[in-house]
This record gives C-alpha cells, structure tokens and sequence, in this order.
C-alpha cells in the first residue's frame, strides 16, 4: 500500500471511528426520539374520578402530540405497586389514595394509556422502579403487598423501604413483574429511571452486612458486589423481555454522572454523585453487554453549572454510547429558569437543542416533566411546535433489533365516503410479528414536485390506521400522496405513491 492511500485510509478512520462525530443536521431531522415522562409519584393523579383523570390524560396527550412527542414513558409501578391490574402487586396508593384500592368506577390506567398513545401515532414506555416499596415510612402497605408475606426480602434504609437488591429472590420477583406487564401488554418498551441503590444519606450505609455475608462470596469490595447485584437484575430484565416479545425495548435513564474524572480517567469533568460509585448502576456495562436498548441520561442542570456543567455532559455521553441509542433527558424548567451564558436575553432552549443536534450519536431527548411541556412553561411549547419540533418525526431505527423493512403497503385507492375523500391501501402481507405493519406514514407532494421522504416536512400523518382523509377543496390542485409501512421498531417499507386532485 503506498503512501498516499495509507494517509486516506487514516483520514477516514478519523472521520468515521472512535468517538462523538459532529455533524451538521437538518433543523428539522426526520428520525428523532422526542420522549416526555409523564409521572405517578408526584400524586398529581391520587383520588381523581376515573373520567376526570381520563380526560386529563387526553389532554395531557393531545396537547404532547401538538407538540411533536412521539414517545410517552409513563410511570406504572412507583413503589412495587401498579397503576395496572396486577395479580403480583397491588393497586398503586399514588392512583386511588389507599394502596391495594382498586379505582372505582374501575379502569386500566396503563391499557387506556396504550390505547390512546397508539391512537396518536405515539411508543408507550412503561416505567417501573425496581426496589422502591416505600418512598416514606409512613406510608401504608395494603394487607396482601409482598412485604407482608416476605419481610426478609426487604431492607429500611434513610426512612424508606427497599426490596433487598442482592437476594435473587428480590430478583425473581422483578422479573416476574416485567414478564407479566410484556406478556399482557401492548408496550412499546420497558423504562427503568435512576433509582438503583438508594441514593446516598450522609452518614449511613446500607444495611446489607448480613446479605454480604451470605452472597458476597467471591468479592473482596462490597461496592464491586453491589454492582454486580445490580448488573445481575439488568441482564435477567433483558433475557425476560427478549425471550417473551423481541420488539419491546427496555431502556434506561439514568443519573447525569456516570463518574467523575477525579474518579475515573475516563469519566466527565464534573463533581457530583456518580452512578457508578454511588447508585453501583454500571450504566457503561449494561450498554456495552447489549442488556439496555437506549439511555437517556438526566442531564437536568444548566450550561454553566459548576459542578456538572450540561455542555460537558452533553459531549460526554455522545462519546460513550457504547454502541447504543443515546437521548439527552431535559429538564424543562431548569433550561428556562437559566440564560445563555453566551445571550444572556435568550434561555438555554436554543442552545442546548443545537447540542444535541449536533452530535450524531445522540439521537433525540426526553422532556422532564411532561406537565412543564403541556402548561407551556417560560413558551417552551410554543418553541417546540413552532421551531424544533415543526414537522412531525419517527422513532430512531433499532437496527440492532431489526433491520428488515416491511413489505410495501398494497392497492393504494382513493374513495368518496359519507365521512369525505379517502386515502384506502392494504397493509402488506408479514411472516412473523417482527415483520408486521403496526404505522404508517402519508406524505404529500406538489405534482410536480420531488417525491423525497427523507423530508419531514411533507410528513402529514403517522397513523395505525389504514386509510387518510384527504384534505378536499375544489378538485383543482393536483399532489401526490406517498404511503409508507413501518414495523414495530420502525423500519420504513419502500413507498408506494397515488396521484390526486384536491
């Protein structure tokens, strides 16, 4: 190989190879993981009707559609409980006020949440918390909970109550609850937050001298033994899921700080508490294992922050994915309460969204709270539906997953009906579930124009439903309507388009 070609080959290597790439976007990207957490523990849903909090979820939905959300991740287990029929737990206290309580009229919150997020073209992530079972004390159990059955399957630690991560009966338990929520339940993706090992009370540790004793075997440090407790119940989920539904996603979004530098050579230029050393949540591990499908870190402070500054952490991330989907969890209040250092009459909005923008492995963000976004906090919705989310966009491919496309949509017709002019077509035909069409996309071009569906722009509907009611005027304007199938974890069929006059 000569000279010239090795020095190519090298430019090449160090355009494409290790690390964050920088590249320049467009504005308005077609594939994008847009997210909002939507959560229980707040009580903001505790004792309402039934068809009032219905209605709130509806508007709460409506309002997060409008704003270009394509994926919701709603908390249903807050403290071994549900917000879902469960034979295993019981009926969440942060739903009816009273844990154990079934809702009365009765209702499935997370089977109407599915239900409507699917209804808008929106993923459905259920959120669970692994070992919480009392975020206070004084909180009261319902008779039948698994604490009152098997005590010693649980530790208090700083005035809170946990399931004893070590024990594979805390374990087995988790697992159960997983499969029973994948196997009943249309999700799009099983979502675990920040909370591993609690977080850390200053001047206590956690009570788990005699569980060391019995399973630390092996392990000379007990925070290495912690880890791997907790890497133990990260690999179980993943083979759960898989082995139940291949398409359902199980992600994770955890503390902002992997390590600290002063830590670890490799961490962040930051100091704050670390999930490696302090939560033993070896989030780098589990992606590199292939046992977590996306992260989303919570980086929920402001650009400038001293301690744990968002740019820093930012960059951080997007250079350790190891290989798996990466968003950015926001913090919608912090990035509207704080200014650009650098236009000190703006807040971080901007800034923060060309950040993320500008790396290729980062992939979309998850607004915290999802409430912030629909009550418009400092405009924050206007600014998504006006300018950063303006035209719709799909979930980023899982290609590692799947990366077989479905089959073409068939027999594209339009109709008159009683309901207006229709857009008809048949689903294609699918081997297996993998392979089946559960959206598709209509886009719409001028009759002249250039059919280009790497353009969300002309995106007018992601719908389950196999028909679009065209937008008839006059019968004078000529367009071309496309239609294309995607599969459960969005792979684009080919297009197929039909001429009409609107």
């Amino acid at each position: 190989m000569n000279l010239r070609k090795l020095i190519l080959l090298l430019a090449l290597f160090l355009a494409t190879g290790v690390g964050a790439q920088i590249q320049q976007q467009s504005p308005y990207p077609k594939r994008e993981f847009r997210g909002a957490w939507i959560q229980a523990v707040n009580g903001q849903f505790r004792g309402i009707p039934t068809e009032k909090l219905k209605q709130t979820l509806i508007d709460q939905l409506n309002s997060l559609q409008g704003a270009g959300i394509n994926a919701i991740i709603f908390q249903v287990r807050p403290e071994a409980d549900a917000l879902y029929a469960s034979q295993l737990e019981p009926w969440s206290r942060f739903l009816t006020g009273v844990q154990g309580q079934a809702p009365s009229p009765y209702w499935d919150p997370m089977q109407f949440m599915i239900d409507e997020c699917h209804k808008r073209g929106m993923e459905f992530h259920a959120w669970i918390n692994p070992y919480r079972v009392k975020t206070s004390l004084k909180s009261e159990l319902s008779p039948n909970h698994l604490y009152n059955i098997h005590p010693e399957w649980f530790v208090t630690y700083n005035n809170q109550l946990f399931f004893d991560p070590a024990l594979p009966e805390s374990r087995r338990h988790i697992c159960m609850v997983v499969a029973d929520i994948v196997s009943r339940y249309d999700v799009d993706a099983i979502h675990m937050d920040d909370y591993f090992y609690p977080y850390p009370a200053k001047g206590m540790d956690f009570p788990d001298d005699a569980s060391f004793a019995r399973y630390g075997g092996g392990f000379t440090n007990r925070a290495d033994w912690r880890r791997s407790n907790v890497n133990i119940l990260i690999q179980k989920i993943h083979e759960t899921i898989r082995g139940l539904k291949p398409w359902v996603k199980f992600g994770i979004s955890p503390f902002g700080i992997y390590r600290n530098e002063k830590n670890d050579p490799l961490g962040s230029k930051t100091n704050g508490l670390q999930n490696y050393d302090d939560l033993y949540a070896d989030v780098l591990l589990w992606a590199r294992n292939g046992w977590v499908d996306y992260n989303i870190p919570q980086i929920y402070w402001q650009i400038g922050h001293p301690a744990a500054d968002y740019e820093t952490l930012v960059k951080w991330w997007a250079k350790n994915t190891e290989n798996r989907p990466l968003f950015i969890g926001q913090s919608v209040m912090n990035t509207i309460q704080n200014a650009d250092p650098k236009n000190p009459s703006m807040n971080q909005l901007p800034r923060k969204m060309a950040l993320e923008r500008a790396y290729q492995t980062i992939g979309g963000s998850c607004q915290w709270p999802a409430s912030a976004v629909v009550e418009n906090a400092g405009k924050y919705r206007d600014a998504l539906v006006q300018e950063y989310h303006k035209y719709p966009a799909l979930v980023p491919v899982f290609d590692f997953m799947d990366d077989k496309a479905p089959g073409k949509v068939r027999k594209v017709k339009k109709v008159w009906t009683e309901d207006g002019y229709m857009l008809f077509w048949t689903p294609p035909k699918a081997k297996d579930e993998m392979d089946r069409a559960v959206q598709y996309v209509v886009y719409r071009f001028g009759d002249k124009e250039k059919v280009n569906i790497d353009d969300a722009s002309h995106i007018v509907a992601v719908t389950r439903n196999n028909f679009y009611k065209l937008p008839y005027k006059d019968g004078k304007n000529k367009y071309r309507y496309v239609v294309t199938a995607l599969d459960r974890l969005h792979n684009e069929s080919k297009s197929v388009s039909k001429k009409v006059k609107l």
